[in-house]
């Protein structure tokens, strides 16, 4: 059955079945593949996969049904035990799906894969990385180009469909000089095109770079508090945890985040905008609509230090009684800075640049601690030896306050957009 098809029949059959509202959403992907391993082709296939969920409200009461096939006879058990869920399931009025506001059809293809220059590229970028980098063990490579057509359907007339195509290239990867070797690493990137060396996206020469330098490590002496420079490629050490403990549903709904009645005060230095930009031209494959049936838009969840809104969903923010996000929170940016990068390092005596960051996330106090994992100590000004096993503690919270300066360099990866930030006031510890 084709997407459309399906989400309308399930729906129409929903309906009938009892459901007071509805909600379907439908997924048909093709992923075509290239592997490497140990520096050789060693795999192409091509993978599909359908998936079907069905979301049904009976008298306030929720089910959720999710299955891998189209076809009527599949989609009609799901239906049936949709609604066997939602009538034994709690009544919960924060429980809805989206209203009708515009309906929309999106294109995001780029005309088919094109599997010689995939081919080529990957070739290329071995020949690369063992020319240049030849101490470096590329223990993975995948080259995929993906494919997904989406539709969306509900009981309230709200209709949307996509259909996108990129290109995700990942290396996994490690140094090795004799009995000497760096710790594991790897790198992503979305693009829409092969126009440029795989080599040359993003930070990818960066990081092969660092993992080399990385081979000769030694650990901080002594306990300081000091500035720590936080890569792009560190993201989850500071904004993903933004999202997942202080402004997502998890720690909203139970009321557990210290932000919660913290809506239009400063939260951070004035020099961070956070936002989330799913419609940036920059992101590869950005959401277009979300999972509740809303349009996408960008928006800022700090702008300019001031908290402007929450990483809610609609379910979160009935419950909450607090805005429901734009988007959801997928795609991550922070406006670049008015410092360059070269000037934040020349302006710390001592501290850390930080390539990785190893660590539990926080409680609701918001302190953190963790390993720094391919990163490099800062002295007088300069990018000095790599760090060994070296423990950065810091409250996540505080930290944002005392951002000393944002790179005009920005990270774009085609799933985020991250400048360099330094945060001052961070308790690096060695032996």
């Amino acid at each position: 059955m084709q997407l459309t098809h399906a989400t309308e029949y399930a729906l129409d059959a929903l309906k009938k079945a009892g459901a007071q509202k509805a909600a379907c959403r439908a997924h048909q992907g093709r992923t075509d593949e290239l592997n490497v391993e140990a520096n050789q082709f060693s795999l192409l296939r091509t993978l599909f996969d359908d998936s079907l969920t069905l979301h049904a409200l009976v008298d306030n009461k929720k089910g959720v049904a999710t299955i891998n096939k189209l076809d009527k006879d599949s989609i009609n058990q799901a239906v049936e035990d949709c609604i066997a869920l939602a009538k034994s399931a709690t009544p919960d009025e924060a429980e809805d799906i989206a209203p009708k506001i515009e309906n929309k059809n999106f294109d995001q293809s780029i005309g088919g894969a094109d599997m010689d220059k995939l081919f080529t590229r990957t070739k290329e970028f071995l020949q690369q990385t063992s020319d240049e980098f030849p101490k470096i063990i590329l223990e993975g490579v995948n080259s995929l180009f993906n494919s997904r057509k989406h539709s969306y359907v509900n009981s309230n007339g709200a209709e949307f469909t996509n259909f996108t195509e990129y290109y995700t290239f990942i290396s996994m990867f490690s140094a090795k000089d004799g009995e000497l070797s760096s710790s594991f690493d790897s790198y992503v990137t979305q693009t829409r095109a092969l126009d440029t060396p795989f080599m040359n996206m993003g930070l990818q020469r960066s990081i092969l770079a660092d993992s080399v330098k990385s081979l000769n490590t030694r650990m901080v002496d002594g306990k300081f508090e000091g500035k720590v420079i936080v890569a792009p490629t560190c993201s989850d050490m500071i904004w993903e945890t933004l999202l997942d403990s202080f402004l997502g549903n998890f720690v909203m709904i139970p009321g557990t985040s210290r932000w919660k009645d913290s809506l239009g005060e400063v939260v951070a230095d004035s020099k961070l905008t956070f936002s989330a930009s799913p419609l940036s031209p920059h992101i590869v494959n950005g959401e277009c609509y979300t999972k509740d049936g809303f349009a996408a838009q960008n928006f800022d969840f700090i702008r300019d230090g001031v908290l402007k809104s929450f990483a809610l969903s609609l379910y979160g923010a009935n419950k909450t009684k607090k805005p429901r996000a734009l988007n959801s929170a997928e795609n991550i940016e922070v406006a670049a800075g008015a410092t360059p990068l070269s000037d934040m390092i020349k302006d710390i005596d001592r501290g850390i640049l930080l390539g990785r960051f190893s660590g539990a996330s926080p409680g609701p106090s918001g302190d953190i601690s963790g390993i720094a994992k391919n990163s490099f100590l800062i002295e007088n000004g300069q990018v000095a030896d790599a760090l060994g096993e070296t423990m950065i503690s810091f409250n996540i919270l505080d930290a944002l306050k005392n951002i000393t300066a944002i790179s005009k360099e920005r990270h774009m990866d085609g799933m985020s957009i991250l400048p360099w930030c330094c945060f001052d006031g961070i308790t690096i510890s060695g032996k």
